[in-house]
């Protein structure tokens, strides 16, 4: 078994290591059918090649063929390492920078088996979220961090290293592009002829920015959706017997079963895949299992009587689920279910992101490699029942949310009935979350913030939790607006409640959604325990690329804003550009991820604290911009709050001058433009 230092080496040649190929007993990736030519098949194989010197590509060549010609891409499954996939303590990089040192536990975070989807093809989540496009690049990643100076910045190409180039202290030490395609060519087709030939990737949002924390870092914002569907459509804060029916055990749509116990009502989720429904069991975080829609029925009904608290997994298909309700609601009069929505990897319909409900899984893995135009076509029929089953129930007293997953984009490319009288592009018959229950939020300043403490204490993660607490209630007994106040105190509950809801699955991480005075107020707290020694180690901060200013995604974050600009990119590549001179440690730009390839520009960063004056002055500048950028967007996109917050912001801030929007005053200057 080879050490972190050997990791940090460089790719190891002399000897090449044994080829075990794909490993037994761990989930992997469907196949891929890019459909190459035999001019591109060469091309995929020479840019594999090229990462290796002459005397060993003899050797390397079938077997690099033999992978195209099996899986659909080159993984060089030969170099996967020898070594336990974790976030190691920092201290235990070789390196000559905490900050390189604090990448590369992020990166080994990403890959770790508990929280990777599919570590061996080095997917995170989302079935098709990359952190690099082979072996071979994280071999050469971790050999660039273990050199890098602080006067020296990598650069990331698609989960290409290109190399370590001179910039200054101020600089990032890290700037990674996934999939920046020209638009014209940024097609589905494309992209699976690209990442076959290894020249782009798909990072999905947290993978190929080295963000991910597990799925934690969705159980909050999914405790959040649901309580705010509550509120919303079903009026209550108490959601004890309430049902809520949703598809998806995977990567980050695990979370939903914790979600359901923490927000304390019935939660069914079905999923096809026995693998991934078991390993949530393992973890604890889905409290029952079966694969009797019988029994499902059954228990639901009791646990309904019962107001109990449940998370159900259903192994298998959601559509199969959806039409049973419908039979129960048609056969006995009964509504089993209050709130429904589904986290299946649609944004990758035909590549194992939804399995049709025709055929069994196996058969389904079969037919997508075997003949993908005839999987595609069970994909779409599947879909048009399942929206099907869910209009009929949604006649009653039941109210359905597409989760940015694109779903409902999907359905309606299949033909399924979820048009809307009068609507934009981005409207459908139900809302994504984003347009009804989370969208104020982001106007408001509000969204994912994380960090991870990077000495793999848990003991430094409860005093960040304590730290955190402290912060948001300060703020609050300051004086802040009742809805402001509300989204606090959601927050300072759930961080009070993280630890006994045992919601670490790798690095020592939290997430918490707060705005901008939030989280400086949070980083400073953090970096001055460190300067005191209070923390061990450094603590990196990041959020989720679902953010206020992360993303521009028209079928999800910025699917409620109503100005024509919802298309356009501008916010999420400023953020990104924005984030890197005011200090950021690493910063990173994608195509696609959430509702998939070329439907959103989306960007991350990551912060380093380390306890000195300077991490401090960069955690002010770097999060204020993060957010800010996000807010005034929204603000000239036409949101009230967000307008409400932005002149807050510039009141506290002689720093911030932003160009505010002024309303039309009189209906009759509208008309006198009309032909």
């Amino acid at each position: 078994m080879c050490s972190l230092q050997a990791l940090c080496s460089g790719l190891p040649l002399r000897p090449l290591p044994e080829n075990r190929g794909r490993r037994a007993g761990v989930p992997h990736a469907p196949v891929r059918t890019p459909g190459l030519s035999p001019r591109e098949e060469q091309l995929a194989l020479k840019n594999a090649l090229r990462y290796f010197p002459p005397d060993v590509q003899e050797v390397l060549a079938p077997e690099f063929a033999q992978e195209l010609r099996l899986y659909g891409h080159v993984y060089m499954y030969r170099f996967c390492p020898d070594l336990e996939m974790r976030a190691y303590p920092v201290e235990q990089y070789p390196c000559r920078t905490r900050a390189a040192a604090a990448i590369m536990l992020m990166i080994m975070n990403n890959l770790d088996p508990a929280v990777a989807q599919f570590p061996q093809e080095l997917v995170t989540y989302g079935g098709n979220g990359q952190v690099f496009s082979n072996w071979a690049q994280f071999w050469l990643t971790m050999s660039y961090l273990a050199q890098m100076t602080e006067e020296q910045t990598l650069a990331m190409y698609s989960g290409h290293p290109l190399g370590l180039f001179p910039s200054s202290p101020e600089a990032p030490r890290l700037v990674i592009t996934n999939g920046m395609v020209i638009p014209n060519y940024s097609s589905r087709t494309d992209y699976e002829k690209l990442f076959a030939m290894g020249v782009t990737m798909y990072g999905q949002m947290t993978a190929g920015s080295y963000c991910y924390i597990g799925p934690q870092g969705i159980v909050h914002g999914t405790v959040l959706t649901v309580l705010n569907a509550g509120r919303r459509y079903l009026g209550l804060q108490d959601l004890a017997g309430k049902v809520f029916v949703t598809s998806g055990l995977g990567g980050m749509s695990g979370a939903q079963a914790k979600a359901a116990v923490i927000v304390g009502c019935i939660g069914v989720i079905a999923e096809v895949d026995g693998a991934a429904l078991m390993k949530r069991h393992r973890q604890g975080w889905l409290m029952e299992v079966t694969d009797s829609l019988d029994h499902c029925i059954g228990r639901l009904r009791e646990a309904r009587k019962r107001r109990e608290v449940l998370s159900l997994g259903y192994h298998g298909n959601v559509v199969d689920l959806w039409e049973r309700l419908v039979h129960e609601l048609d056969t006995t009069g009964e509504l089993l279910v209050d709130l429904g929505s589904d986290q299946t990897s649609c944004h990758n319909p035909f590549n194992g992101g939804y399995y049709p409900v025709q055929l069994s899984f196996a058969e389904a893995q079969s037919l997508m490699a075997s003949d993908p135009t005839a999987f595609k076509g069970l994909v779409q029929e599947s879909l048009r029942r399942h929206v099907s089953a869910i209009n009929r129930l949604a006649r009653e007293h039941f109210f359905f949310w597409d989760y940015g997953n694109a779903f409902l984009l999907e359905a309606q490319r299949a033909g399924a009935d979820v048009g809307k009288p009068g609507a934009n592009r981005t409207e459908f018959r139900y809302p994504s979350y984003v347009q009804h229950i989370m969208g104020d939020i982001f106007s408001q300043g509000f969204g994912p913030f994380r960090w991870v403490c990077t000495s793999g204490d848990p003991q430094d993660l409860a005093v960040t939790d304590r730290l955190a607490t402290s912060a948001l209630e300060e703020i609050v007994a300051a004086g802040v607006t009742p809805a402001v106040k509300l989204q606090y105190v959601d927050n300072i509950r759930w961080i009070r409640e993280a630890a006994k809801h045992q919601l670490v699955v790798g690095s020592q991480a939290r997430i918490l959604y707060s705005d901008q005075k939030g989280r400086v107020a949070i980083a400073l707290a953090f970096n001055q325990a460190i300067a005191r020694g209070e923390l061990k180690a450094p603590v990196v901060l990041s959020r989720d690329h679902h953010d206020v200013s992360g993303t521009d995604s028209p079928f999800r974050e910025t699917s409620n804003i109503y100005d024509g600009s919802a298309f356009c990119a501008d916010m999420a590549v400023q953020n990104f550009v924005g984030d890197a001179i005011r200090g950021a440690t690493w910063v990173a730009l994608h195509n696609g991820g959430g509702v998939g390839w070329g439907e959103v520009i989306n960007g991350g960063f990551g912060l380093v604290l380390d306890g000195t004056e300077d991490a401090e002055r960069k955690a002010r500048r770097v999060l204020s911009w993060d957010v800010a950028n996000g807010v005034a967007r929204r603000c000239w996109s036409g949101s009230p709050t967000a307008y409400e917050v932005i002149c807050q912001t510039m009141r506290e801030d002689s720093g911030v001058v932003v160009t505010l929007p002024h309303a039309v005053a009189d209906e009759r200057v509208l008309q006198a433009l009309r032909l």
